[in-house]
């Protein structure tokens, strides 16, 4: 699936942006894996040295996240997991952040209306900070525990809820530490379209005095199946 849309973001940034995204999912036998990809472009009006103003896009955000679960069974109750995420953003502390985990995943609830999975394990992650006026550019590297936990259910035959809930949780008491929840309601607009609304709260421990700790987005999009 891909999606295009607008939102609107409070934190760091106080901002009207577009959004667009991709999708996939493949699935065959005991083997899931998804692929999702987020860009997320900010347009700012500036003014040039003529005292002309126009629009230019100042600041963009890009994210990758894969993972892959092999089953146990066809019935997917227990499962491995392989996890990579990579994100470069030019609204936070950082120049870009990456992870990769593995652990164990269980199906813990599933019927007609409702699913509920959750998945555990060790990682390992890296934060590139910016440079400031006093310090260069750094390096963190930490073992973490991730931890995701992701509800989905249908609340009519064309409205399905969904949230997600993880952490990225640093075993350095210095290092900087990650908690994300994203709420999602789908609705049908036509076989293949849905019109998404979402909300995302993203934590991060330690960030530099000058920003905030937590930004959210507020989105609007587009959907479209294939």
């Amino acid at each position: 699936s891909a999606e295009f849309g607008f939102l609107y973001q409070t934190g760091n940034t106080n901002s009207s942006d577009m959004k667009t995204g991709l999708d996939l999912r493949f699935e065959k036998g005991v083997w899931r894996s998804l692929l999702d990809l987020d860009l997320l472009v900010k347009k700012s009006e500036v003014t040039d040295d003529n005292g002309n103003t126009y629009f230019k896009a100042t600041d963009e955000k890009w994210t990758l996240s894969s993972q892959t679960n092999y089953s146990r069974n066809d019935k997917e109750q227990n499962y491995i997991y392989g996890n990579i995420w990579f994100e470069e953003n030019e609204f936070n502390s950082f120049d870009n952040q990456s992870s990769i985990s593995t652990g164990w995943g269980h199906h813990w609830y599933k019927n007609d209306k409702a699913s509920l999975w959750g998945d555990f394990g060790p990682g390992y992650k890296r934060d590139l900070f910016k440079a400031t006026e006093t310090e260069p550019k750094k390096t963190a590297d930490t073992w973490i525990v991730q931890a995701q936990a992701l509800y989905i259910r249908k609340l009519g035959e064309h409205i399905e809820f969904k949230q997600l809930l993880s952490l990225k949780q640093a075993l350095k008491s210095s290092a900087n530490s990650i908690y994300k929840a994203e709420t999602t309601v789908l609705t049908k607009l036509i076989s293949t379209l849905q019109l998404k609304f979402s909300l995302i709260l993203n934590y991060n421990s330690e960030v530099e005095t000058n920003k905030d700790n937590l930004d959210t987005q507020t989105a609007v999009a587009v959907v479209y199946s294939f």
